[in-house]
């Protein structure tokens, strides 16, 4: 369930569920990079109201476990109901000594994740971004192509932002001066920007 073409007159509601980068987190602006999204389309006429469910420091373990109810919450059967998933980095972290969630469970949680959400609802899913430590980053581009391999047998359209932002100046110098995580306010406009010129995002 994630071909969809918005109609201006439709009340759409989307839920952004997933992680720090989701919610945003460091942004002085206030938005992420789905609060962007979202300017942008109801600048155009869309009627939308949208639903930031990111946490910080959430895995797929913990969205897993969440994201059904509060996306029931908020979507009502009469209106557009859209769901965009990102999540990734905080599985790939290492917590004393081991990776916060194995890769294999990391899997079967997006595995399960998605196959529910696209039954019910219009679903996108948006790649882990990249981190600055090298260590890091090879666990997170392991699981973004497994993300996205699942994504495709479950005719998900995801979105790999990771390459693109490992070699944006903007994304990694913002991140290494900030927390040595999340950018400011030109990383969070340029993932906004490559989610806006994806073909598979509804309002672009």
């Amino acid at each position: 369930m994630s071909d969809y073409k918005p109609n201006a007159g439709t009340d759409h509601r989307i839920c952004f569920v997933g992680d720090s980068f989701v919610q945003g987190t460091s942004d002085q602006l206030c938005l992420g990079w789905a609060g962007r999204l979202i300017q942008t389309a109801v600048a155009r006429g869309n009627n939308i109201t949208h639903y930031n469910l990111g946490i910080r420091r959430d895995t797929s373990r913990d969205i897993a476990a969440r994201w059904e109810s509060e996306c029931a919450a908020r979507l009502p059967a009469d209106c557009g109901q859209l769901v965009v998933f990102s999540f990734g980095v905080n599985d790939t972290s290492i917590y004393e000594g081991s990776l916060r969630v194995p890769e294999q469970e990391s899997l079967a949680n997006c595995q399960s994740i998605l196959s529910t959400a696209t039954a019910r609802y219009k679903t996108l899913m948006i790649g882990p971004p990249p981190m600055p430590d090298a260590p890091h980053n090879r666990r997170v581009a392991q699981l973004d192509q497994q993300f996205a391999d699942i994504a495709a047998g479950l005719n998900v359209p995801y979105l790999s932002v990771f390459e693109v932002l490992r070699k944006d100046e903007h994304w990694l110098k913002e991140a290494i001066a900030n927390d040595f995580a999340h950018p400011r306010q030109q990383g969070y406009d340029r993932l906004a920007g490559l989610v806006q010129d994806w073909s598979g995002w509804w309002f672009n």
